[in-house]
C-alpha cells in the first residue's frame, strides 16, 4: 500500500516539526524527487540544492525557525529551503519576470533572514544576528550554512576570528563540505578540508595509537590518550576552526536524517547552555540522489530544463558565440604572441570562458577561489615583475575588491587588465548580480581606461587594446550571445579614447556606448523614415571620453541622446553631460539608462524594453527630446495686460 505524501503539506517548518521524527526522512526524499522535476522543467540550481536537502531538512526540523535565524551562503543551496518555507508551488515562475527569486531575498519570506547572492558573507551577517539577539536579551540562536567554496574567501575567516574572540555561545556554523563551489575547489583551504586527506590520516594515526596504547602500563593510559586525541586534531579539520575558538563537530555524514537529526540535537542543547561559538562539518556530495548530476556536478550545477530519466539537455539551437568564448579565444590568441599573458579566474573559470585558455596554457591560467580581492591584488602583484595579468570577473563580483582596484592597481598605475563580463541586464540571477555600476565606480579612478565594444568583434580588438595599453585598463561586456557579426582574422588595437561615428545626421545625436549601439543605429532608421536625421556615434570608451568629437557633433545637432546598459546616475551619460559642460556646450540633452531602483529578474530583452532601452525606447527618447526642443524654441504668445 503506497503511503500519502507528505509535502503537500509541509506549508512552513512548524509543520515539519510537528512530524514524527521518523517521517523528516520521507519528507526529505520527496523534498529531492521535487527539485529534480521542478527544476527539469524551469531550469535553475540544481547540484548544489540536491546536496543540502538533508541539511536543511534537519536545521528546520530541529531549530526553531525563523526565530533561529538560518543564514545561507550564496543561494545557489537554497531551493529545498524555499520549498519548506511555504514557496513550492511557486517554483513554476522561479528567477522569471514576477516570479520568486533564484537567491535568498529577504522581502520574499521572513524565512529569508538575509539577502544571499555573493559568496562568504553568511558567517559575519550570522553573527551578527547572534550578537543582536544577545543584547536584546533573547533566547535564540543563529545558524550560517556555508559551503566550503564559500571558505575560501578572507571574510569568512574575518567572521570566525570575531566569534570566536567574543565566544560567542548562540553561533552555529554548519559547513557543507562537498568539495566543490561551483567548479571543483582549489587551494591549500580546501586540500586541508578534503576528506580524502584528512580522514585516511585520521585513521592510520588512530590505528597507530590504538597499537602503541595497547603495549602501555595502565598508570601511563590516561597521558597516552590524551597525546592520541591531540594527534588526531593536529591531523583534522578541526584543529583550524578549534584554532578560532570554535567547538568543533564532525565530520559526520551529511546525507544520513538520522545522524543529522541527532547531532543537531546535541548541537541545540550546547547552544541553550552557552557552549558555542559550535561548528558542524558534514561531509555531502553535490547533486546527491540524482545520478547523472552526482556523476557531473559541474554540469548541473545551473541548468535549463532537462529530461529527468536521462539527463539529457535539449541540443542547443546554431547561433552567434557567446562573448565569454570570444573573449577567451581572443586571449588564447594573444598569448600565443606574448608569453607576459596569463589568466585570473575567481572560482568562475567556466562563466568567463577560461576554461578554454586553461586548456592552452595551464601554467599561465590561475584560480584563485571565491577570493576577487586577492585574485586583484595577485594581478597588481604579478604585474609589477612585467607580466600582464588578465583579471576575468563578472562585473557584480569585481565590486568585492574596489579597494584593491583603486589602491593596489589605479594607484600604481599597474599593467592589469579587468575582463567584466556580465555586464548589464543579467535575466534570472536577478538583482544580486546585474552589472549595472562599474562604469561608475572605475571611471572617477585615476590611470584606468574604461571601455565597452558594441559587439563580438569589437570585444576582440578591445582586449588587444587593453592588454597592451601600459596601465590599468577594464572591459565590460554582456552575458550571452553576440549579434553574429564576422569576426576579423586579424585582432587589432584601438585607439585609446577614440569614438567610431557610424552614422551621420543633423537633428540629434545619438552617442551610445556597448551592445546598445545596435539599438541605436535601428533607432536612427526608423526615424530616417520619418524625415529625422539622427547621427549615431559609437563611444567605446566612457574614460576617456572622445570629449571633443562629442561636442562638436552636439553643437552641430543642437539634441543629444547617450544610451548605455548601465546605472544613469554617475554612469556613461553623467560622464558626456560633465564633458560638455567642460566644453561649454548647452544642448537638450537626455541620458538612457539603468534607473536608480533594483532591476528584478526576468528576461534581459523585456527588461530592457521597459526600461526605454530597445530600438522602440530610443526613439522615442529622440522624437521627445527634438518636440520638447521644437516647443521650447516657439516665441511665446502675445502676452498684453488686461483693462
Amino acid at each position: 500500500m503506497s503511503q500519502e505524501p507528505l509535502l503537500p503539506g509541509i506549508h512552513s517548518p512548524e509543520d515539519l516539526r510537528k512530524l514524527p521524527r521518523e517521517d523528516v526522512k520521507r519528507v526529505a526524499e520527496e523534498l529531492r524527487e521535487e527539485i529534480i522535476q521542478r527544476v527539469s522543467r524551469t531550469g535553475g540550481h540544481l547540484a548544489s540544492s540536491l546536496g543540502a536537502v538533508e541539511l536543511l531538512t534537519a536545521i528546520h526540523a530541529v531549530f526553531d525557525t525563523p526565530r533561529d535565524r538560518l543564514v545561507l551562503d550564496v543561494g545557489h543551496q537554497g531551493y529545498g529551503h524555499k520549498m519548506l518555507t511555504g514557496r513550492r508551488e511557486a517554483f513554476d515562475r522561479i528567477g522569471r519576470e514576477g516570479g520568486i527569486a533564484k537567491f535568498l531575498r529577504r522581502s520574499e519570506s521572513p524565512y529569508d533572514q538575509f539577502g544571499a547572492g555573493h559568496a562568504g558573507t553568511s558567517i559575519s551577517a550570522a553573527l551578527g544576528m547572534a550578537r543582536a539577539m544577545q543584547h536584546q536579551g533573547r533566547d535564540h540562536c543563529a545558524i550560517a550554512l556555508i559551503g566550503d567554496g564559500g571558505m575560501t574567501c578572507g571574510m569568512a575567516f574575518e567572521a570566525l576570528n570575531q566569534a570566536g574572540h567574543l565566544g560567542q555561545g548562540n553561533l552555529v556554523v554548519v559547513l557543507n563540505d562537498n568539495e566543490m563551489s561551483i567548479s571543483a575547489n582549489v587551494g591549500a583551504l580546501s586540500d586541508f578540508l578534503s576528506r580524502k586527506f584528512s580522514k585516511p590520516m585520521v585513521r592510520t594515526i588512530k590505528g597507530w595509537a590504538k597499537e602503541f596504547l595497547e603495549s602501555l602500563p595502565g598508570d601511563m593510559l590516561h597521558w597516552a590518550q590524551k597525546a592520541e586525541e591531540s594527534v588526531k586534531v593536529f591531523f583534522s579539520p578541526g584543529l583550524l576552526f578549534e584554532a578560532f575558538g570554535f567547538r568543533y563537530v564532525g565530520p559526520i555524514q551529511g546525507h544520513r536524517i538520522d545522524v543529522l537529526l541527532e547531532t543537531f540535537d546535541n548541537v541545540k542543547q550546547m547552544v541553550a547552555k552557552g557552549e558555542g561559538p559550535i561548528l558542524v562539518h558534514a561531509l555531502t556530495a553535490k547533486g546527491y540522489g540524482y545520478e547523472p548530476a552526482q556523476q557531473d556536478p559541474f554540469k548541473y550545477h545551473g541548468v535549463g530544463a532537462f529530461e529527468v530519466e536521462s539527463g539529457r539537455f535539449p541540443p542547443s539551437k546554431p547561433g552567434p558565440p557567446k562573448y565569454q568564448n570570444v573573449f577567451a579565444d581572443a586571449l588564447i590568441r594573444l598569448a600565443r604572441e606574448d608569453d607576459r599573458i596569463v589568466g585570473i579566474t575567481a572560482a568562475m573559470a567556466d562563466g568567463t570562458g577560461l576554461d578554454r585558455f586553461a586548456r592552452v596554457f595551464p601554467e599561465r591560467f590561475y584560480d584563485v577561489g571565491i577570493a576577487e580581492q586577492h585574485a586583484v591584488t595577485f594581478a597588481a602583484g604579478l604585474a609589477t615583475e612585467g607580466m600582464k595579468p588578465v583579471a576575468a570577473i563578472y562585473s557584480t563580483f569585481l565590486q568585492r575588491a574596489y579597494d584593491q582596484v583603486v589602491h593596489d592597481v589605479c594607484i600604481q598605475n599597474l599593467d592589469v587588465t579587468f575582463a567584466m563580463d556580465r555586464a548589464g541586464v543579467v535575466g534570472a540571477d536577478g538583482a544580486t548580480h546585474q552589472g549595472f555600476y562599474d562604469c561608475a565606480y572605475l571611471r572617477t579612478l585615476p590611470n584606468i581606461v574604461v571601455m565597452a565594444p558594441k559587439d563580438e568583434n569589437e570585444l576582440q580588438h578591445m582586449l588587444r587594446t587593453a592588454v597592451e595599453y601600459p596601465g590599468p585598463a577594464a572591459i565590460r561586456y554582456p552575458r550571452g550571445t553576440g549579434f553574429g557579426v564576422p569576426l576579423d582574422p586579424e585582432i587589432k588595437s584601438v585607439s585609446v579614447g577614440e569614438a567610431e561615428l557610424l552614422r551621420d545626421g543633423d537633428d540629434a545625436l545619438v552617442v551610445a556606448l556597448g551592445t546598445l549601439v545596435h539599438p541605436a543605429l535601428e533607432a536612427a532608421g526608423e526615424l530616417a523614415a520619418q524625415g529625422i536625421s539622427v547621427a549615431v556615434l559609437n563611444a567605446r570608451f566612457a574614460k576617456p571620453l572622445d570629449a571633443e568629437r562629442i561636442a562638436a557633433l552636439a553643437r552641430r545637432c543642437g539634441a543629444l541622446v547617450t544610451v548605455e546598459e548601465h546605472s544613469a546616475a554617475g554612469g556613461f551619460g553623467s560622464a558626456v553631460l560633465e564633458a560638455l559642460a567642460e566644453a561649454g556646450v548647452c544642448v537638450p540633452a537626455r541620458c538612457l539608462g539603468i534607473p536608480d531602483r533594483l532591476i528584478e529578474h526576468g528576461d534581459p530583452a523585456r527588461i530592457l524594453a521597459s526600461l526605454g532601452l530597445d530600438s522602440a525606447g530610443i526613439a522615442r527618447a529622440v522624437t521627445s527630446l527634438l518636440e520638447g526642443r521644437r516647443v521650447a524654441s516657439q516665441p511665446a504668445g502675445d502676452e498684453r495686460p488686461s483693462d
